[in-house]
């Protein structure tokens, strides 16, 4: 099985059109000819998780977050970058990102953050209208079987995603039932989100001002980017199981998230 098989396949569940304009998903280094040995799943690569795939002999390294999302114009190792860039080339292994192309993507990461709550009809929150007939959208929308109240209904979101801190709007003990959620940097689609009438947005980041002005329309609930995202290495390890069952995979064991609560 060669690694080139597995990017080509990659790219057909999450293709790289539906990337942002700003992003750098897909092929990040190494050269694909080469039998995979095993894939590394991660969010973030950084020089830990490239030692830890050496360390199991795996050839391949899976990110969601682009190792190279600005230019790289030397490679010194003057930064983690470099240095990551550097030790998988040494070690001849390949790191393929999977980016806004798999937010955009059927049964990408906000399906899977929805699927970890439990929301039912689930369906794109802004659907892509220029891919037909692909079906592609930023963000999902879905029900709750049972209507939970909102203090509860963040409880549960701060355990499921093992959140450090849940930053929200105030509570009124409105019940949820309708609940809009993005993985990642998602407040562009707060709007929406009110639009559709959700009684809650859960995303990874809010800006301070965004919290503003929605007391009564929406509870704003900001979970951490890392934390949004972190169920992404499980969309990529059923992916490979499901179609290359041969091929060795690994969750990485590191903890990629920068940010600590204290």
């Amino acid at each position: 099985m060669k690694i080139k098989e597995i990017v080509c396949a990659l790219g057909q569940f999450a293709p790289l059109p539906l990337q942002d304009s700003y992003d750098n998903a897909g092929l990040q280094v190494g050269l694909t000819e080469a039998e995979v040995t095993g894939a590394l799943l991660c969010l973030d690569v950084t020089e830990a998780v490239v030692e830890e795939a050496i360390a199991l002999g795996f050839n391949l390294i899976i990110s969601h977050h682009p190792l190279i999302f600005r230019g790289v114009k030397s490679l010194t190792g003057a930064n983690y970058i470099e240095r990551c860039i550097m030790q998988a080339v040494k070690h001849d292994i390949v790191v393929y990102s999977a980016h806004t192309n798999l937010d955009n993507a059927l049964h990408g990461v906000s399906f899977k953050m929805a699927e970890k709550i439990g929301l039912q009809k689930i369906g794109f929150l802004e659907p892509k209208t220029d891919c037909e007939p692909l079906s592609a959208g930023a963000g999902v929308i879905g029900e709750l079987t049972n209507p939970t109240v909102d203090i509860d209904f963040l409880k549960q979101i701060k355990e499921v995603f093992q959140v450090g801190c849940v930053k929200h709007t105030a509570l009124n003990g409105k019940m949820i039932r309708k609940v809009a959620l993005c993985g990642g940097a998602g407040a562009f689609l707060m709007d929406e989100a009110i639009c559709q009438g959700a009684d809650i947005f859960i995303t990874g980041e809010i800006k301070y001002h965004d919290y503003f002005g929605h007391g009564e329309d929406i509870v704003l609930a900001e979970i951490g980017h890392y934390e949004s995202e972190q169920y992404t290495k499980e969309i990529f390890e059923q992916f490979i199981r499901e179609r290359f069952p041969e091929v060795p995979t690994r969750m990485t064991e590191v903890n990629t998230n920068p940010i600590n609560y204290l």
